[in-house]
């Protein structure tokens, strides 16, 4: 039997818990015979003192056995059961072409996905722009879709990780986010629950990211691959940059028509480069991690003639029928996705180079527009959003568009064309351009795979 209020004080004072302790704790946090109060000074506690990997990886597992572990072995799948996440950013839709590219290519991807956060958008958020996908099956359909179609995309349930629901609803109240122990155990809690054989990271860095600095980026993600590994899930990082839109739109239902297009390789700009280099990226490490490739090589081949054969947009019509969603999506993508009535340009205030991009502003330009939440319980405007972006680096004339607004009225496309000229810092000469990845952290821990 333990004392709340001492482990509390333990570690309030700066010792390592128990691994029993931990475990008592977390149970305490599920059934409740742990206060609100003691939570939070718990969270308070780890915040100033931090925690050891060695805690990191008991609290992440205790938090994971706080509820459902998925189990896919009796499904007897042809192929290991994978996964991404990202930290979240602005324009980020690669959770949409990576989920088919990895079935397309022997992976089976059960992916439990998030809605928009502060300025980021939420991969929910752009499948509920889809008429009739289901974001929040029951088991079995979940599982038959995982089986038959190699994907499924889909929300937190309440029977996973509940303990980690209930310590974020805290966290976010007691400015006690930001620490990495407790992000940690938060992302592979959720992930380990879902009963992966590997999980890649996307630790976004830049002025769209969560993490304030590289330092800080390469923190997280060192954190993440040692306890995950540690945990017994193989688990990698690859570092991102997120100081511009990812893909050259924002906003949910924009965000799937490029998704769709980059899949049938369509349209003018089919395949923007930033998109197609970070998700070739993160795919190929899924395909090492899962052994369904020999080298990086080797692992973009195949994901190349799964994009060019059209197997991965195959895969993506195939799972949002099977969820719910209309069978001809991606032959008639208009007729189902929201469009919004205005489009105004936003132009470029004087001439130069495209040097800097307040990219946080761009996605609280798209929340202003309707596209995001102001409160947890708001609804979403589908149809709202920016396209035609801009990229760094970029010679523009007075008057050139840096963006396309799609907007509801006309007054709040004035607003967001606003914060789009403020948010882009035009100059005479152009600066260097940002590595659109900054590698995989650690490289001796990302390749340890389980222990």
């Amino acid at each position: 039997m333990f004392l709340t209020q001492e482990i509390i004080r333990k570690k309030r004072d700066g010792f390592a818990l128990s691994d029993a302790e931990i475990n008592f704790f977390v149970r305490g946090m599920t059934d409740d015979s742990i206060g609100e109060g003691q939570v939070a000074a718990f969270a308070m506690a780890v915040f100033f003192k931090d925690m050891s990997m060695d805690e990191r990886v008991a609290l992440t597992l205790a938090m994971r056995d706080s509820g459902q572990v998925l189990d896919w072995r009796s499904l007897d799948l042809p192929g290991p059961v994978l996964d991404k996440h990202s930290t979240g950013g602005v324009g980020d839709v690669v959770s949409l072409l990576l989920g088919p590219l990895i079935a397309a290519c022997g992976g089976f991807v059960p992916m439990i996905s998030g809605r928009g956060l502060g300025h980021t958008g939420g991969t929910l958020d752009k499948f509920d722009a889809i008429p009739g996908y289901c974001t929040a099956p029951g088991n079995d359909l979940l599982r038959r879709v995982v089986k038959q179609v190699g994907v499924a995309i889909i929300g937190q349930t309440a029977q996973l990780a509940p303990a980690d629901k209930r310590l974020y609803a805290i966290r976010d109240v007691t400015a006690t986010v930001e620490s990495v122990a407790l992000i940690t155990a938060s992302i592979l809690s959720k992930k380990l629950a879902a009963g992966l054989d590997a999980l890649v990271m996307d630790v976004k860095v830049g002025s769209g990211a969560f993490m304030p600095t590289l330092a800080k980026s390469r923190e997280l993600a060192s954190s993440i691959v040692a306890v995950g590994n540690g945990a017994g899930m193989r688990t990698a990082a690859i570092l991102t940059d997120m100081n511009e839109s990812l893909a050259p739109c924002a906003g949910n239902a924009l965000e799937v028509r490029c998704a769709i297009d980059y899949l049938l390789g369509r349209g003018p700009h089919p395949r923007p480069a930033r998109l197609h280099q970070v998700t070739l990226a993160l795919c190929a490490e899924m395909l090492l991690q899962g052994g369904l490739a020999a080298s990086e090589g080797e692992a973009r081949g195949k994901l190349m003639a799964a994009l060019d054969s059209g197997q991965a947009a195959e895969r993506f019509a195939r799972m949002v029928a099977a969820l719910g969603g209309p069978f001809d999506l991606l032959e008639q993508p208009d007729r189902h996705l929201a469009a919004a009535p205005i489009v105004m340009a936003a132009p470029a205030l004087q001439a130069g180079f495209v040097n800097r991009c307040d990219c946080r502003a761009l996605g609280l330009a798209v929340i202003g527009l309707g596209g995001g939440r102001r409160r947890a319980g708001d609804g979403i405007d589908f149809a709202v959003g920016l396209s035609d972006l801009v990229s760094l680096g970029r010679q523009v004339c007075a008057g050139q568009p840096l963006a396309l607004v799609h907007a509801r009225t006309n007054a709040a496309a004035l607003v967001a064309v606003a914060e789009i000229q403020a948010a882009h810092a035009i100059g005479a000469i152009a600066v260097p351009a940002n590595p659109v990845i900054y590698g995989a952290l650690p490289p001796d821990l990302k390749k340890a795979g389980a222990h």
